[in-house]
């Protein structure tokens, strides 16, 4: 059983037992957290598709950690104006463990 869930402005697909990384949200490590956004639900040969959501079915997980990606950095140059800019972004995450899929 899979299901793809929405959150953080992106899409994922997920099963029981998945460890994955999403945007940073305001739990506790530790906590519960249920996804409410659930767009497809498969059970084998059985596809619940949602128009957009699918209705009676959630994904629920744990918190596992909180941390930050790897850095990237950027320049922007132009050559022969005196023109460098440097600089660098460390993303914020939310790992997560899915404990349950229930839904059509």
């Amino acid at each position: 059983m899979y299901a793809v869930i929405a959150t953080g402005g992106k899409q994922y697909r997920v099963s029981e037992g998945t460890v994955l990384r999403i945007e940073k949200l305001e739990v506790e490590a530790g906590a519960p957290v249920e996804f409410d956004q659930v767009l497809l639900v498969a059970n084998g040969d059985k596809i619940a598709v949602g128009a957009p959501l699918v209705a009676g079915s959630k994904v629920t997980a744990t918190v596992q950690k909180h941390g930050q990606g790897d850095k990237v950095s950027f320049v922007k140059f132009r050559r022969r104006k005196h023109y460098m800019r440097r600089g660098g972004h460390r993303q914020q995450y939310t790992e997560i463990k899915v404990t349950g899929i229930t839904g059509a």
